[in-house]
């Protein structure tokens, strides 16, 4: 598995060349990140991809000294995730200066695995006592439990919330924008105790901490010079609404659920209506396409539907890749996580031919 990175420190590494200069400046400028997540990354390659948490104990309790006997016992392996992250970066780089004036927009997950060397480098700052998702909803009775582990948000506080802003720093180096996902969780975080004696509760309970915590997670996410929207749909409180108009965050127009609610027959509200600080689109990945819908079962009315979506007020408009092709497989179902074979199969031929049909006309 070394040899390729092994070969690169012998013969580029140690003659200084041109390449090797651009590496050692890649490890420089990105070592903020970069040492903790290649290190992780090797640890986990060296017991066998076990979970930290299994890890012998120091290891995983990430003691110091432990730690910095790790990074000279792991040179090589160190040096190699570093190597593919140089790669993946020379190569991410590239593909974005090509694609211009195409603009890349990420996603923002609202939280990350417990496995992950964000969590494993940072304990004190995460519950593992507990999980976190949503209460019942229209998408499940019972509420969702998404198996991550909650932050400590006064411990993240007391650091002026380091781990938020390096993660907007990053995200603003990779793409030109990107959508912050569960916007609300920023403002109240559902933490579901996995004893199972103790009931789920918002943390914080209090709506003026809710909006405060919010807002400053906002604003420290918006810092980054990507532009930023959110994903706000669900059950959200009238005040993280009011919120996002204050800080001026773009929200979500799902165009099947924006209507006239209190007008008799609950009409459609034209998509040129939608204001311009919002995000028009024709569905996200948790509902079914709209080739699955009957509004869009033929192709003429689906183009009917795309063209009046993109006439939309809003600033941007988002069309999901099915709706774009008419294509009827779903992307997530929401409170579920198995996928048949057959059906992840079946997409990923359809997402295989759009790139084909994309690198051809290039």
């Amino acid at each position: 598995m070394l040899f390729r990175s092994d070969r690169f420190l012998k013969l580029e590494v140690s003659r200084g060349t041109p390449r090797a200069q651009r590496f050692e400046a890649f490890r420089t400028a990105q070592a903020w990140w970069l040492d903790e997540y290649a290190l992780f990354r090797a640890l986990h390659a060296l017991h066998e991809e076990l979970p930290w948490f299994n890890w012998p104990g120091a290891l995983a309790e990430a003691e110091p000294r432990a730690i910095e006997e790790a990074r000279g016992a792991l040179f090589l392996e160190i040096s190699y995730r570093s190597y593919l992250q140089w790669i993946a970066m020379e190569q991410w780089s590239d593909a974005r200066r090509k694609a211009w004036p195409v603009r890349v927009f990420g996603d923002l997950p609202f939280m990350i695995s417990a496995d992950s060397p964000d969590v494993w480098a940072r304990q004190h700052e995460f519950r593992f006592d507990a999980t976190i998702g949503v209460p019942p909803d229209a998408f499940s009775e019972t509420g969702q439990d998404w198996g991550l582990p909650p932050w400590r948000a006064e411990v993240m506080a007391g650091n002026d919330y380091a781990w938020m802003r390096a993660r907007a720093r990053r995200y603003g180096d990779l793409y030109d924008g990107f959508r912050i996902d569960h916007l609300v969780g920023l403002y109240r975080t559902y933490i579901r105790p996995i004893d199972a004696g103790v009931d789920a509760f918002f943390d914080p309970a209090d709506e003026g901490a809710q909006a405060a915590r919010g807002e400053a997670l906002v604003t420290i996410l918006s810092s980054s010079p990507a532009d930023v929207f959110a994903e706000d749909l669900g059950t959200i409180p009238a005040f993280v609404r009011e919120s996002m108009t204050r800080m001026q965050l773009p929200g979500l127009k799902v165009l099947r659920w924006e209507r006239h609610w209190d007008r008799e027959g609950q009409p459609p509200i034209d998509p040129r209506e939608f204001p311009e600080c919002s995000v028009a689109t024709t569905g996200t990945h948790d509902i079914e396409p709209l080739a699955a819908t009957a509004e869009g079962a033929t192709e003429a009315q689906r183009e009917a539907i795309l063209r009046s979506l993109l006439a939309a007020g809003s600033c941007l408009t988002l069309l999901p890749v099915q709706d774009v092709f008419g294509w009827t497989d779903r992307i997530n179902t929401p409170a579920g996580v198995d996928r048949s074979e057959e059906h992840t199969s079946e997409l990923q031929s359809h997402l295989n031919l759009v790139c084909r049909l994309l690198l051809e006309k290039k």
